[in-house]
């Protein structure tokens, strides 16, 4: 008989999830948990306007618990917003980052925690400091249904003038805590609604696509892709829907968890190029190329659509072709939520197609796509969607 060897499969722990309506509630006790009895809350304008800061500052204040505030995060942070309230919340001294918001702000604020452990540090040192001094613990407080970057300890944010996007994370900034509260996204517009929720399937799907995937991983991303599949066309159309929001809240989130552990593809690599050149929301842009880049890779990976493809409850094809009806289920989808546009409607020019495919190519996420495409790949997937 051969020697058999045993292969071995490790995978990070999860953070603590705290899931259900009212859980913002909790917020002090969380806090406490940590060791800490102050809390700097990083967030934005929109979020504010929504009112669900007051939400989370009348939990605090009835605690009476100390607290201080960045609001400036843009809707594509940069390296700025990150060394603006990295100084501010240094100014303001130990505390629990309190990250509030979507995904914009959940990725700031671990570079701002970041920094704050690293005192010398600035956003535009990204790349050096994956082996840095510990940031400060992070509660996440997702305010959409999309990112699940309450889940790892990255973001993805703008270097300053430079079009392109950087990954600023340690260890150490992966959230102690993800506080799933489904009642923060029931005054989420439709149109946000609709691009986040894109950006959660598009991150099932490519889970289970790519080259990093495993069996742990697949099972979030499948269970992802049911739940966001089945309630995110209900919540888009009646976002008081609170059983809507809430399983959506929940597939974004197991979602964020395959993400984390399998990496993305190509759709992320052409969003990030796409956002970074023209500023366009990020679920916008991926869904911009989302079914053209799985007709691409469909030859590679009919394995993972099929998975796609039963997760989402579809009668299995006749001719076996299951990336031909995944891809048709996943229009359906995004046609349901009026997310789809030409790419010239999103400001995209010609001149501006080989930039942009160069850079789909150089972002880290394409390297996990399941079939590696050229730059005359790209540029045929860009001209598709023109």
């Amino acid at each position: 008989m051969g020697e058999c060897t045993p292969s071995y499969l490790t995978i990070e722990p999860t953070c603590r999830i705290v899931f259900g309506p009212g859980g913002i509630e909790y917020l002090p006790a969380l806090i406490a948990s940590l060791g800490m009895d102050r809390a700097f809350l990083v967030t934005d304008r929109g979020v504010y306007a929504a009112g669900i800061v007051d939400q989370v500052l009348k939990v605090l204040n009835a605690a009476g618990m100390e607290h201080g505030a960045y609001d400036r995060v843009g809707a594509n942070p940069s390296t700025t917003n990150v060394d603006d309230g990295a100084a501010q919340a240094r100014a303001f001294g130990p505390a629990v980052i309190v990250a509030l918001g979507g995904g914009s702000v959940l990725d700031a604020a671990k570079g701002i925690s970041l920094l704050v452990g690293n005192a010398d540090a600035a956003a535009a040192d990204a790349d050096t400091l994956w082996d840095a001094l510990d940031g400060l613990p992070l509660i996440a407080i997702p305010t959409t249904s999309g990112t699940g970057a309450e889940t790892n300890g990255f973001g993805v944010i703008e270097a300053a003038g430079a079009r392109h996007k950087v990954y600023i994370g340690h260890p150490s900034v992966k959230p102690r805590i993800a506080l799933l509260d489904p009642t923060l996204t029931l005054s989420l517009p439709a149109k946000i609604t609709a691009a986040t929720g894109i950006d959660a399937l598009v991150h099932g799907i490519e889970s289970l696509a790519s080259r990093g995937a495993n069996p742990v991983s697949a099972a979030f991303a499948s269970q992802a892709v049911a739940l966001v599949g089945q309630w995110l066309p209900l919540a888009h159309r009646d976002g008081s829907n609170l059983e809507a929001r809430s399983h959506l809240m929940l597939g974004a989130h197991l979602a964020g968890q395959a993400l984390t552990i399998s990496g993305l593809g190509l759709v992320h690599g052409i969003g990030h190029a796409l956002t970074a050149h023209t500023g366009t929301p990020h679920g916008i842009a991926l869904a911009a190329v989302l079914e053209e880049v799985m007709e691409f890779s469909a030859p590679a990976t009919q394995d993972a659509f099929e998975q796609a493809g039963r997760a989402l409850r579809l009668s299995p094809p006749a001719d076996g072709d299951w990336a031909r009806v995944t891809v048709q289920a996943v229009r359906e989808i995004s046609g349901s939520l009026c997310i789809k546009q030409p790419l010239r409607k999103l400001g995209v020019n010609h001149a501006m197609r080989v930039p942009l495919a160069r850079g789909a190519l150089a972002d880290a996420v394409t390297r996990n796509a399941p079939r590696q495409p050229t730059e005359k790949e790209v540029l045929e997937i860009l001209d598709r969607v023109f």
